[in-house]
């Protein structure tokens, strides 16, 4: 095969090998969703929950894979007898939230495919923890998946990205612009396809009378943390704005700044690169906009509250907290950023007839997920808009 004559001086193969790719193509589909997928997944999961109980990262895809979980989500589907996997995706999965890499392997190895995984760059223990699972898993009781699952490590190299682009029917690009622009100067195949998970943004939305009547503020504070200072605001599911609803707004806005200070203060440690960087997040951003900035003597907490929303103001948003917030009397005033490029609205004391009306009434161009605060970073198999079952595999039509 012309286009697999791999360097493997090029890449470190932390599952599988150059052999095994190129026998691949050669490999047939399987089912979506077979029994020998979904008991690997639950093998893995019970070994992972048992030894990841450090990584709440890990401990959640763990409980994401278990069987139980993985049924309801085949219920979903009233078409599988009509579908098989495509043939290989080859994932380039993102340097900076540790965990992606096996919800991407997972939802390609469930809708029936083989499949080339690159692993982040950066050496995550938690990457460690999974592969070396997976790794004894494949090499026991699940040897008859072995053939379909290969993991690498490889530097930035076109001519190991233009092999595997090359041999793949389906190309998943996470990690943002830059990354996608780069990655399709590698040509695919005529028939391939190819899933890409842009560069966005996300907001929460929290009604400051519900949340200054909530008896459970401290959990509320958690699932907000756990949403943005868990992966430094680099996930595009991490909130950069908060918007109140309400009418108690700056009391309920003290009040939640002033906890989750705290608690960022007490768990979370920033480096100076970090500082420097949110202060010049701030000076860009008011030299633009008329903003005010709440004092911070730590740098642990900066919130910049806005006055008005446009179509460009989010495009100054940083990381490691620092946030923006806005005073709205109703959902659609945030039109002006809910374009393309917003992704995911958490939420807190909004109800759902309220975003459901809000989506059929004022039919925002982006926001592709409405999920509770705490859970932006649930993974689901439709996400970022894309039914990745249905993207993964191919129907087949018998007449």
């Amino acid at each position: 095969m012309t286009h697999m004559q791999l360097n493997s001086d090029n890449i470190e193969f932390v599952i599988g090998s150059s052999e095994q790719i190129e026998q691949m193509p050669k490999l047939a589909p399987l089912a979506l969703f077979s029994d020998d997928v979904i008991t690997f997944f639950n093998s893995l999961s019970s070994s992972l929950l048992k030894s990841a109980k450090a990584y709440s990262d890990v401990a959640t895809f763990a409980f994401w894979c278990r069987k139980a979980a993985l049924i309801k989500e085949k219920e979903k589907y009233d078409d599988l007898s009509e579908r098989l996997g495509k043939g290989i995706v080859f994932h380039s999965t993102p340097s900076n939230v540790a965990v992606n890499f096996a919800f991407s392997f997972a939802s390609a190895l469930l809708a029936g495919n083989a499949n080339i995984v690159r692993l982040p760059a950066k050496d995550f223990a938690q990457v460690t923890l999974i592969c070396t699972e997976v790794k004894r898993l494949l090499e026991g009781e699940c040897k008859k998946l072995a053939p379909y699952v290969a993991m690498v490590k490889y530097a930035s190299n076109r001519d190991v990205s233009d092999c595997f682009s090359g041999l793949c029917d389906v190309r998943m690009v996470w990690g943002g612009d830059t990354t996608i622009a780069n990655m399709r100067k590698s040509p695919l195949k005529a028939r391939a396809s190819e899933i890409t998970f842009a560069d966005r943004t996300s907001i929460a939305v929290i009604d400051a009378d519900e949340y200054l009547k909530a008896e459970n503020k401290d959990k509320i504070i958690q699932d907000f943390y756990n949403d943005t200072y868990f992966t430094d605001q680099n996930a595009c599911t991490s909130p950069q704005l908060v918007v109140w609803l309400g009418e108690n707004k700056k009391d309920a806005s003290r009040d939640f700044w002033a906890k989750l200070h705290a608690k960022a203060k007490s768990e979370y440690e920033i480096a100076p690169v970090q500082a420097v960087g949110k202060l010049a997040a701030f000076y860009k951003l008011a030299a633009n906009y008329k903003v005010k900035k709440r004092a911070s003597d730590d740098n642990i907490l900066n919130v910049v509250k806005l006055t008005s929303l446009d179509e460009n103001v989010l495009e100054y948003k940083y990381n490691s907290g620092f946030f923006f917030e806005f005073d709205a009397e109703r959902l659609a005033d945030m039109l002006p950023i809910c374009d393309e490029k917003t992704q995911t609205l958490s939420y807190y004391g909004v109800s759902k007839e309220v975003i459901k009306d809000f989506v059929i009434n004022d039919k925002p161009s982006g926001i592709d997920r409405f999920v509770p605060i705490g859970k932006s970073m649930d993974f689901t198999l439709i996400w970022d808009g894309h039914d990745l079952i249905r993207e993964l595999s191919r129907k087949i039509s018998v007449v």
